[in-house]
C-alpha cells in the first residue's frame, strides 16, 4: 500500500444505482455465470454514459451491493459458494478490470467471494480496481447477520493477511481508499480502524431500504463522515428482480456525503447515474491539518477507550474455524451472545 504521489486535488465520483439481478434461481452454476455476464456487460455501457454526461473527470465509480448476484436466500452455504460466488481472480473480475482500464477510472463493488485458504467457505467482499486493471482494494465484511466473515475464523484470517488485511486502505491518486459494507455502516469501530489507517473516503457498497424520512442507516451515514471527517460514496441498489422478493423493497438514495457530513448529492428511486459529486481531496486534507473544536480526529484518546473493549467479549470469534456449518448457526450464535449478555447484566 505504496503511497501515490500523484495526487488528484479535485475529481468527480459517482454512487451509481442499478438493478440488481439476481441468479437465485439460476439453474446451475453455468446460467448464474451467464447472468452475472450480462450484468458485467450492462454496467460497461450504463458506466461509460454515465461519465460521458458527467465529465471525464469522474474518476470514481461505486457499485451497490451484491450488484452481480443479490444475495441468499434458501441456499445452503455450498451450495451459494459453487453457484454465486467469485474466484479471486476469475473472469469475472477480469472483466470489470478491462471496464476500469478503458474508461480509465476507479471501480468499487462488492460481491461474493471464493478464498482456497478457506476452501469450506465464502466471504462477502468489498473491491477497488483501479485505472490499470489491478485489485487494490479488497474488504471481507467483519459483521454479517447470515454469512461467514473473518471474525468467524478469526485466528486463522490474521495468520493469512494480518490486521491490516482486516482493515485495508488503498492509498491512491485519487485519495486513500476504504470500503464498507451494507448495515456496517452502523458499526463506527469499522469506520474508525479504517480511519486509524489513514482513510479519507468510505466506499459503501449496500441494498437497504430507502424512505423520505431519515432511517438508521441514513443518521450513520452522515456520523461516519462527520466523525472520521472523511467522505462517505454510498451506491445503494435500484431494486432486486429475479427474486420472490417484492423489486423495489431496497431501491433508492444512493448518495454522496462530504466530509462535514453534507449531502452534496442524493438520488429518488430507480436506476440513476444523479448521485454525483466533486471529492474535494484538498479541502478535507485542510481542515484534517487545521486546529480546533471541529478537528475530531486529532482530538480523538483511544487510550481511555482500549481497556474497556479489550475486556469485552459480546459476539465470539472462531466459531466456525474448523467446523462445518449450516445457516442456523448464525441465530444460534447471537441468540447464545443474548443469553450470555443478559445473565452478565449487560442487555
Amino acid at each position: 500500500m505504496a503511497d501515490n504521489t500523484n495526487t488528484l486535488n479535485s475529481y468527480r465520483a459517482l454512487a451509481l444505482q442499478v438493478t440488481c439481478h439476481a441468479v437465485n434461481q439460476a439453474r446451475d452454476r453455468q446460467a448464474a455465470r451467464s447472468l452475472m455476464q450480462n450484468t458485467i456487460e450492462r454496467l460497461g455501457q450504463q458506466i461509460a454514459a454515465s461519465i460521458a454526461f458527467i465529465g471525464s473527470d469522474c474518476r470514481l465509480i461505486v457499485l451497490p451491493e451484491y450488484f452481480l448476484t443479490g444475495f441468499p436466500m434458501r441456499e445452503s452455504l455450498s451450495v451459494w459458494a459453487e453457484k454465486a460466488c467469485l474466484e479471486m481472480r476469475g473472469a469475472e473480475y477480469d472483466h470489470l478490470s478491462k471496464i476500469a482500464q478503458k474508461l480509465k477510472i476507479f471501480l468499487a463493488g462488492n460481491a461474493y467471494e471464493l478464498d482456497p485458504h478457506f476452501p469450506d467457505l465464502y466471504f462477502q467482499t468489498c473491491f477497488v480496481i483501479n485505472p490499470s486493471g489491478e485489485i487494490v482494494l479488497r474488504y471481507r465484511r467483519l459483521n454479517s447477520m447470515f454469512a461467514p466473515t473473518p471474525h468467524d475464523i478469526w485466528d486463522k484470517y490474521l495468520d493469512c493477511y494480518g490486521l491490516d488485511g482486516v482493515f485495508p486502505v488503498a492509498k491512491t491518486e485519487i485519495g486513500n481508499l476504504a470500503a464498507l459494507a451494507s448495515e456496517e455502516i452502523l458499526y463506527p469501530e469499522v469506520a474508525r480502524c479504517l480511519a486509524m489507517r489513514g482513510a479519507e473516503i468510505f466506499l459503501h457498497s449496500t441494498s437497504e431500504v430507502y424512505a423520505k424520512e431519515r432511517t438508521p442507516k441514513e443518521a450513520a451515514k452522515i456520523s461516519r463522515a462527520v466523525e472520521n471527517m472523511a467522505y462517505v460514496v454510498s451506491a445503494n441498489t435500484a431494486g432486486i428482480v429475479n427474486t420472490s422478493i417484492p423489486q423495489a423493497s431496497t431501491d433508492g438514495g444512493s448518495k454522496i456525503i462530504d466530509y462535514r457530513g453534507l449531502v452534496i448529492a442524493e438520488t429518488g428511486s430507480g436506476e440513476s447515474m444523479a448521485a454525483f459529486a466533486e471529492i474535494n481531496l484538498a479541502a478535507l486534507r485542510s481542515d484534517r491539518h487545521r486546529p480546533g473544536l471541529n478537528n475530531l480526529l486529532s482530538r480523538q484518546r483511544f487510550e481511555l477507550y482500549a481497556d474497556s473493549y479489550s475486556q469485552s467479549k459480546f459476539y465470539p470469534p472462531n466459531t466456525m474455524l474448523n467446523k462445518e456449518v449450516d445457516r442456523q448457526h448464525f441465530i444460534q450464535t447471537q441468540q447464545q451472545t443474548i443469553e450470555r449478555l443478559a445473565r452478565l447484566g449487560v442487555i
